[in-house]
Formats: C-alpha cells, structure tokens, sequence
C-alpha cells in the first residue's frame, strides 16, 4: 500500500500529537512546583476554548449538549481530583501531587479518540477527507472528551489558585 501525500501528512500529525501527549502525561507523574502563572493561564485560555468550541456547534445541539455534558463531567472530577491530590508548602516553594489516575485516563481517552480518527482519515482520500475532518471537530463525542478535559483541567487550576491563596493566608497569619 503507498500512501498519499495526505495521508502522509495525517500520519506525521499523529506521531506529533502522539510524542506531545506523551511528554503531557510525563509531567503529570509525580510531585510538581505550583506555578500561579500556568495555573492562571489555564484558568484565562481554557474557557476560551470552552467557548470557541461551543460557536463551532452552532446549528447542532447534539455536539453542544455533549460538550456542555462532559465540561460538567470535568469538573466533578476535578473536584474528585483535588480531594485526592497532595498539597505541600515547603520552603522552596508550593508544590501539589496530583492523583496521576484521572489525568492519566482523560489524557488516554483524548489520545484514542484522536488515534481512531487518524487512522480512519489515512484510508480516505481528497474530498472525503477534508468532509471527515470538518465532521471530526463538531462529532458529538469528540466534543463531549474535550469537554472533560477542558472541564477538568480548568476547575484544577481554579483548585489550585484557591488553595495557594488559602495557603498565603495561612502563613501570613
């Protein structure tokens, strides 16, 4: 089987996306320094997204109640996820310990929902594939992994912002 350019193209963009959630998951293992300006970044983009998202469904409330569905779902388990993570305030600084499972599992989740749709682009060609990857942005399912993980890493950061200012607090005291 040869492959198009196309098709060479959707496989090289997989690879990257694939050595870039990698690299994400990686981070996520282990004890890690709180850094408010990550943490605020999330809190500012991220419902950025949450929104460019939900313009992109316009004309289909399918797509927009599953992204609004998993958003929810994402930030309960958020909420789960912070009850789980371990908080620390040393003298180098402020660091967390994420319960790894939930980041794990949402990263995993998009990367299969990514990795299927790939290999399904690879055997289309021209017309067919430009159709599918304009679908592939407003499928309902898509959407509702997205909004888990929009969801989720939002509210953390929420979390995390709300705990250094509790924290702040404390050692002011």
């Amino acid at each position: 089987m040869q492959l198009t350019n196309p098709q060479l193209m959707m496989l090289a963009l997989g690879l990257l996306i694939a050595w870039r959630i990698f690299a994400r998951i990686r981070r996520l293992i282990g004890r890690q320094k709180s850094r408010l300006w990550r943490h605020w970044m999330a809190v500012i983009f991220l419902p950025f997204l949450v929104v460019l998202l939900a313009l992109g469904t316009v004309g289909a409330p399918l797509g927009l109640a599953a992204l609004a569905i998993g958003t929810a779902c994402g930030i309960g388990l958020a909420v789960w996820g912070l009850r789980l993570t371990r908080f620390e305030v040393t003298a180098s600084g402020y660091f967390f310990t994420p319960d790894t499972r939930i980041g794990i599992a949402l990263s995993l989740l998009l990367v299969a929902r990514i990795g299927y749709r790939l290999i399904t682009l690879v055997a289309l060609t021209g017309v067919e594939m430009q159709a599918a990857m304009q679908g592939f942005s407003r499928s309902p399912l898509t959407l509702l992994i997205l909004g888990m993980l929009l969801g989720y890493y939002l509210w953390y950061a929420v979390g995390l912002l709300q705990w250094r200012r509790i924290a702040l607090k404390a050692a002011a005291a």
